[in-house]
């Protein structure tokens, strides 16, 4: 299967149940923002800028877990921010599993390995060392990773252990050089390899999440499915690069580039989402065969964006997950309150003009589940393209030069490198892929890294260019 039976059971059980119930709006998969400290500044994204004022700002653990109760969605999605920075994640986790829900950590990786050591720590004892021979060998821990495991966890402090019902959903938005440019930091496409291939060593369920721009290279995607589907990851979900305000207002601010030049238009997407179908019979993509065919164009959808609510330290987000026209005390209160007529597109027309280009996933995929816009043979198609076999890994994909980037020294902080030893041949090129205004901001933050981003590699290089120029 394509998903786990136990878990399509529960997801179905849970439409079911309130399609026999006329339930007119419900959450399917809840997405839980405990804090949107972040140590990375991904292009694209507008999170840590639209709540910049309250990136110290957490929710309690009695809250989240409130919170996935109160909606009950059979799923939920633990983003940020990164949500790895969370003091009590392991907690939240837990206590989320406890409730019988589906859990996916959305990450962009660079923690994984740490709380994936927590966890053999927790659980070691000799019969532990064949994998921590095999992880040596594979160079995905170092002998003092070694040694601290060997020592055991002290008290019993909760870790996060493999399970059926949660994933890992590392961010990958391309090969090397393009995730390195778009997270804004090289060396991120490197250690988000090593952690999956080091979750998978352990059993853990690995799924992947890419977001598609008007740069992106449809081709450079598609090796980038076969790479992973190599490493046996268990999925992927994939969504078009949507202008929505905040990101748009971090575009002109910080980057100095207009958001036309980044964001896909409905027009783009279906451009680069055309292949989507094929993708979806060769690689385990998760989600409908319906919302494939709405971003290839072959449909239209209606937004159904109170099936995927956003929780966060605001409150509930309305109306959706990258909109917010205000935060709610109460999911029901939101779903009252907001007069949902208001957003999507119906026939092609926008009734809000922020609407017009998105085709995101957490606006429309559940609308594929829930039969929105449907049409005859929907509800079997869905059940043949979920139930069916799940795809082969893609064993060529190995072949794949997925590290094109900093890896081989063409990283995107190669050129000012370059400048550095020829500083006026190269100078102007530095300052091209440099040239954007920093945001003030700090470098304490809960539990590690800067809420706003860490330029110091980028910053350090150009000091040094501007003292040789001199």
């Amino acid at each position: 299967m394509r998903f786990p039976l136990a878990l399509t059971a529960k997801i179905a059980r849970h439409i079911i149940k309130h399609k026999v119930l006329r339930t007119p709006k419900f959450a399917l998969v809840l997405q839980l923002e405990p804090l949107h400290t972040c140590n990375l500044t991904c292009t694209g994204c507008g999170r840590i800028r639209e709540y910049s004022t309250s990136l110290k700002d957490m929710m309690s653990l009695e809250d989240c877990l409130a919170s996935a109760v109160e909606c009950d969605a059979p799923m939920v999605s633990i983003c940020g921010g990164e949500p790895l920075i969370y003091p009590k994640i392991e907690e939240l986790v837990n206590g989320i599993l406890a409730q019988g829900r589906i859990v996916y950590i959305c990450t962009n990786g660079m923690f994984m390995r740490k709380k994936m050591r927590e966890y053999l720590a927790s659980i070691y004892n000799s019969e532990q060392e064949p994998t921590l021979a095999r992880l040596l060998e594979e160079k995905l821990i170092t002998a003092k990773d070694a040694d601290e495991i060997r020592k055991g966890r002290k008290g019993d402090r909760a870790v996060i252990k493999p399970s059926k019902w949660q994933y890992w959903n590392v961010h990958i938005d391309g090969l090397e050089f393009t995730h390195d440019l778009i997270v804004e930091r090289e060396g991120v496409f490197k250690e988000c390899v090593e952690a999956v291939k080091m979750a998978k060593a352990l059993g853990y369920q690995v799924a992947t999440n890419t977001t598609v721009y008007k740069e992106t290279d449809v081709k450079e995607i598609e090796e980038m499915f076969e790479y992973f589907s190599a490493l046996e990851v268990d999925g992927h979900t994939i969504s078009p690069g949507y202008e929505y305000d905040a990101a748009k207002k971090d575009m002109v601010k910080r980057l100095n580039k207009q958001p036309e030049d980044f964001f896909l238009t409905r027009k783009m997407t279906r451009e680069k989402f055309a292949k989507i179908q094929e993708w979806g019979e060769r690689f385990t993509i998760f989600g409908t065969p319906v919302y494939q065919e709405f971003l290839a164009g072959k449909r239209e959808l209606t937004c159904t964006a109170w099936a995927i609510p956003t929780r966060n330290v605001k409150g509930w987000k309305a109306p959706c997950y990258l909109m917010t026209d205000g935060h709610y005390a109460g999911y029901q209160e939101m779903l009252t309150k907001v007069d949902w007529e208001k957003y999507g597109v119906v026939n092609g027309v926008a009734r809000d003009a922020r609407c017009e280009n998105c085709m995101v996933h957490c606006g429309y995929d559940p609308s594929g589940a829930l039969g929105t816009n449907a049409v005859f043979g929907d509800t079997w198609k869905n059940i043949k393209y979920n139930f069916g076999a799940k795809p082969k890994p893609f064993k060529a994909g190995r072949n794949v030069n997925a590290f094109n980037g900093a890896s081989i020294g063409k990283g995107h902080l190669a050129e000012a490198r370059a400048a550095i030893n020829s500083p006026r041949a190269a100078m102007n090129g530095a300052q091209s892929v440099f040239s954007r205004r920093e945001e003030p901001h700090t470098h304490e933050t809960t539990g590690g890294g800067c809420g706003t981003g860490d330029t110091s590699e980028r910053d350090a290089l150009l000091a040094k260019i501007a003292r040789k120029d001199g």
